[in-house]
């Protein structure tokens, strides 16, 4: 897979997006708050991890927006590979039914095991999901956040056409969309990103970024990968894909098995600044980093 490529080859497509069919418990935020309490006081000790709700996505299509898409990076302290960014999207119209996945939660609180589990059913979950990448190069280029930017509108810009929405903002391919449901007045996006810092805005419109068919409106929030159900989505979607890249780019050149990307995946773990010490930086360093 290409790093200065944004990744298509494990998007959904119409053909393999049952309906919503996952087991899900309720979205909503007194039910929520309900199971934490609940499970908090049922051992006495344990603080339980916050349970993400829709109420976020709520209040965005209460403000009018027909798609709601939740955005989370990973692989910004890395010191090898690509930053990818996560998007993960539900219609609006879908809300008064939607419920959120068993078992979604920041990925950061989930093991491995948990992630790969709750993957595919949550892309499925999602009305379309997608990833984002921008290079070691182009980091190194253009400063982190500014890759983070792009790396976002990569990834709507998949995903909203992954949903046949064309460049004047009208869903071009309605097949999956049922004549009463679709917008007239154009799709309008409103977007959840992870954290302080409003990186995407910020990259809308420079030549480095892709023309995304309905550019969005952005809300920040932080620790939304805890509280919000798309962005703790777009969180595990992201991180598993950039973990799968990093395993089989180390399998595929034997001259990567000594930094260990197999199991640190790029991050700065002793092994790994040990093997850069020793052996000097790949081409897939971030050589504008302190590396060792």
């Amino acid at each position: 897979m290409s790093l200065t490529q944004h990744d298509q080859s494990d998007q959904p497509r119409k053909s393999d997006k049952p309906r919503k069919s996952v087991p899900r418990s309720r979205g909503n935020a007194h039910t929520a708050a309900t199971d934490a309490h609940a499970s908090a006081h049922g051992d006495g000790h344990k603080r339980t991890r916050p349970i993400p709700t829709l109420e976020s996505e709520r209040r965005l299509a209460a403000q009018g927006y027909d798609l709601i898409v939740g955005f989370d990076e990973v692989g910004r302290g890395s010191l090898a590979g690509p930053v990818m960014v996560g998007a993960a999207a539900i219609w609006a119209r879908d809300l008064p039914t939607l419920e959120v996945p068993d078992g979604v939660a920041d990925s950061k609180m989930l093991t491995e095991h948990r992630r790969e589990a709750i993957f595919h059913p949550l892309r499925r979950w999602c009305a379309s999901s997608a990833v984002g990448q921008a290079s070691n190069t182009e980091i190194d280029e253009w400063g982190i956040t500014y890759a983070l930017g792009v790396a976002a509108l990569r990834a709507l810009d998949e995903l909203e056409r992954q949903l046949g929405i064309d460049g004047h903002g009208s869903v071009s391919d309605v097949s999956d969309v049922p004549d009463d449901d679709a917008p007239a007045h154009g799709v309008r996006v409103g977007g959840i990103l992870d954290g302080p810092n409003d990186y995407i805005t910020a990259a809308l419109g420079t030549f480095d970024a892709p023309e995304v068919p309905s550019p969005a409106h952005i809300i920040t929030q932080v620790k939304g990968d805890q509280h919000c159900a798309t962005v703790a989505a777009a969180a595990v979607i992201a991180k598993v894909t950039r973990d799968h890249l990093m395993v089989d780019i180390a399998a595929e050149n034997p001259a990567y098995e000594p930094y260990g990307w197999a199991r640190n995946k790029g991050y700065g773990s002793q092994a790994h600044r040990d093997a850069i010490a020793a052996y000097g930086p790949t081409p897939l360093h971030r050589l504008s980093w302190h590396l060792a």
